[in-house]
């Protein structure tokens, strides 16, 4: 196996000339958003340098608490995002991001380590951290498209669902193509991510195997099974929201609230 390249200061420090370049030219064209651009950089620099560092002590000191640990954190960095983004989220549809992240992630992640992966022990920080990060992240993005979708569609819709209802519908059936169409948007950015795969771009998880010497068929499996973890994990934390999160547009008369 080929010895990893390092990546010296003054090499990263000149990658930030690209940063300048288009912070010149939003200046330029008066696009603005430079303040946004900046901030989002040095956030990205400082959180992955602290990371960098807390994870160097969990692989040379794996323990179960830490990889749980972490586990929750990721998730409730998750949750707290998606909120965020999306803005104005009810209480109860709240609940459900919650329990979906939970439920659909954790079953994909756990199926992934102990039985595709098979990593022993099945909290090694080395594959259990990076795993459930991409599971999750993708799986955030996922419910932020998805509840955005369904809340739009309800509230565009508003008046074809009361009038249905007037005339005897069943909820579940009156918002099915409203749900629908909010399931396929939320999956969309996995759907593409797969079909351009392997043609279009090598994926991060392959690239970084590659470049760290890993056999290019070795690191083509991982990442297949890694992008079918990704794909169950949105899936089952998606449906959950939008089956779920649904409902919570009505009472218990099936009267819209």
């Amino acid at each position: 196996m080929d010895e990893i390249k390092d990546v010296t200061l003054i090499g990263l420090a000149t990658a930030y000339v690209f940063l300048l370049i288009l912070l010149s030219l939003l200046r330029r064209e008066k696009v603005g958003h430079q303040w946004e651009l900046l901030l989002s950089t040095f956030r990205m620099t400082i959180q992955l340098v602290l990371v960098g560092y807390i994870l160097t002590y969990i692989f040379d000191n794996p323990s179960v608490w830490f990889s749980l640990i972490a586990l929750l954190l990721m998730q409730g960095f998750a949750i707290l995002n998606t909120f965020q983004r999306v803005g104005n989220v009810p209480r109860d549809m709240k609940r459900i991001v919650v329990v979906a992240m939970f439920i659909g992630t954790g079953i994909t992640i756990f199926f992934f380590v102990l039985w595709v992966f098979r990593v022993e022990p099945w909290f090694k920080p080395q594959y259990f951290i990076p795993l459930a990060g991409m599971m999750i992240g993708n799986s955030m993005t996922g419910i932020t498209l998805g509840i955005d979708a369904l809340l739009g569609g309800m509230k565009d819709n508003r008046a074809l669902i009361e009038n249905a209802l007037m005339m005897g519908g069943k909820p579940s059936l009156i918002v099915k193509e409203v749900s629908g169409r909010a399931f396929h948007q939320a999956l969309l950015p996995t759907i593409n991510s797969m079909m351009g795969m392997g043609i279009v771009f090598l994926p991060g998880m392959m690239t970084g195997q590659i470049l760290a010497g890993a056999p290019p068929l070795l690191a083509i499996k991982y990442q297949i099974a890694m992008m079918l973890g990704i794909l169950g994990s949105v899936v089952l934390t998606v449906f959950v929201v939008i089956k779920w999160g649904s409902a919570t547009f009505f009472n218990h008369r099936a009267q819209m609230k």
